[in-house]
């Protein structure tokens, strides 16, 4: 079983990138993040001719998230509980059958926050609250747990190119930080970092000023693994060659491999 997810900035811009990605690396289930269009303006004839699933919450130009799979979905939750009021795409949640038990995906797409100190950073720290309060009743269930995303949270000055110049960004706060790892001290295993405990990996690479050219990146977009899961994790990878390709998203991929047969 093999998990990705991608902030793809824009799924009708790279239509064609996403494709050809997804013949590439054969993923079992994608999260996709800031899809930036409305369920009815998703490429979803593309892709069901190709054998993908969608469960699909969308946002006219903006945010908005998406789960592909291979396998038919045996649930979909289309926004993440106690939001009342709260009208931005940004949480999908899919449960499937496999031949080990129920397995359970979320795509999640968390607020920036920026200008630190503003209701923009109030309500990224509301909702990193809201996430932790989900995740710690999905740990109730009998389900292996994926938690994967854009979560604009480095969580450690391993994360980022330059923690200094970072320190009052809402992507790198104490609090922002001290939010995640409250979801992860609940029993989550993060993917990437539990396998890479002193590497330098990168998620994402501004368009400006020479980012890409001179690596300089942050690692935001993440996998949260429940115990269950966590015991089948083989492999977790980031698929850094994606930015350099032409009109890429900003982002990259990075995919989990579970033995998790479905």
């Amino acid at each position: 079983m093999k998990i990705a997810t991608w902030n793809v900035n824009s799924v009708r811009k790279r239509t064609s990138a996403l494709l050809s990605w997804l013949e590439r690396c054969m993923p079992d289930v994608v999260l996709l993040q800031e899809i930036k269009c409305l369920p009815e303006q998703f490429p979803i004839d593309e892709l069901k001719a190709k054998g993908w699933h969608a469960a699909i919450v969308g946002q006219k130009a903006y945010n908005g998230v998406a789960i592909l799979s291979r396998h038919e979905f045996q649930t979909v939750e289309r926004s993440l509980p106690g939001g009342d009021g709260d009208e931005q795409a940004r949480y999908v949640e899919g449960r499937w059958s496999g031949a080990r038990g129920k397995l359970r995906a979320a795509s999640i797409y968390l607020p920036n926050g920026n200008p630190f100190g503003t209701d923009k950073f109030t309500y990224k720290l509301a909702f990193l609250e809201r996430l932790q309060r989900h995740a710690a009743g999905l740990l109730e269930t009998d389900d292996a747990v994926v938690l994967g995303g854009d979560f604009n949270v480095c969580p450690t000055p391993n994360d980022l190119y330059d923690p200094v110049g970072w320190a009052n960004d809402a992507l790198f706060r104490p609090e922002s930080r001290a939010a995640l790892r409250s979801i992860v001290h609940l029993g989550y295993t993060e993917a990437w970092r539990s396998l890479h405990p002193d590497e330098t990996g990168y998620t994402f690479w501004d368009y400006q000023a020479g980012a890409w050219q001179k690596d300089h990146g942050l690692r935001i977009d993440h996998l949260l693994l429940s115990p269950r899961a966590a015991d089948t994790l083989i492999d977790c990878t980031i698929d850094r060659g994606e930015r350099g390709r032409p009109e890429p998203s900003d982002h990259v991929p990075i995919w989990c491999h579970l033995e998790f047969p479905m």
